[in-house]
């Protein structure tokens, strides 16, 4: 049975770290956009701020209706960006059809930008040189690093290649002297392609799409997805057969769910550090 890489303890210690750096600093605030009424949204914003208030960020809720326009959304992010009390600021994805994501993206200040999707933070991690990295990449870094999974050398496989997850923890392995594929939905025979990994990450939000025939015996198996079947939480891999393969698995829940709001959290603490240099 593949030992379990748990998220869950691994956060709690990030947390407390944060909580102790939130206290140096003397405060620290972090403003969220939500546009709409998308229930997974909320239920993300709101884990984000129970994280927030637990650690000591002062954090800031901002709801806007779905009908909001582009102009008005942008002038929001204006006004956080001005806002010297507020040291990380975020927009939930996904927004609604009639606003440009991008363009969004592009207005927030990229030194409040905690979730590393500004094209300047994008852009110093594509380079080898990063600075604020979204949340969920960066936990995953952590928590291989966390139970000594060797990264130099390691044959990693990626699969999906979203903006905020797939493309940044292939960079980051890529960083760490992995070779490192990126398969998607045109793939060619995907599952030939993942029982090669050595590190096998799964991040396509498709529930259990990865099979037990899909690993390679021993292998690093990080599972990425949170889908909702018959009302309970699954994620990517078909957990049941696959941890009877793999050599190290994570949970869903309790594997990276846990790591992103903490990582999330210590984001904006990294964030609070560099305004105040």
């Amino acid at each position: 049975m593949a030992t379990i890489l748990d998220g869950k303890a691994l956060a709690e210690r990030i947390r407390a770290d944060v909580k102790a750096d939130v206290a140096q600093l003397g405060g620290v605030g972090l403003a969220t956009i939500l546009v709409g009424d998308d229930p997974a949204s909320q239920i993300y914003i709101g884990l984000k701020h129970k994280a927030a208030t637990e650690v000591g960020i002062e954090a800031i809720d901002v709801r806007l209706p779905a009908e909001t326009s582009e102009e008005e959304l942008l002038e929001q992010v204006e006004a956080l960006n001005a806002d010297d009390s507020i040291d990380g600021l975020l927009v939930q994805l996904p927004l609604p059809a009639h606003v440009d994501e991008a363009l969004v993206l592009r207005s927030l200040d990229p030194a409040k930008d905690v979730d590393g999707l500004h094209p300047w933070n994008a852009g110093h991690l594509f380079l080898g040189r990063p600075t604020l990295v979204g949340a969920t990449p960066v936990g995953i870094l952590a928590l291989l690093d966390e139970y000594r999974i060797p990264l130099e050398g390691a044959r990693a496989v990626v699969v999906g290649r979203s903006d905020i997850v797939g493309k940044p923890v292939a960079a980051l392995l890529l960083q760490r002297n992995a070779t490192v594929t990126v398969c998607h939905s045109r793939t060619r025979d995907l599952a030939a392609m993942a029982r090669d990994a050595e590190i096998l990450v799964a991040a396509i939000g498709k529930a259990r799409f990865v099979t037990a025939e899909m690993i390679r015996p021993g292998a690093v198996v990080i599972d990425v997805g949170i889908n909702r079947v018959e009302g309970k939480l699954a994620g990517d891999v078909d957990f049941a057969a696959a941890q009877r393969i793999a050599g190290w698995i994570t949970p869903v829940p309790g594997g990276v769910g846990p790591m992103t709001i903490a990582v999330l959290m210590s984001n904006t603490v990294r964030a609070a550090v560099r305004r105040r240099v």
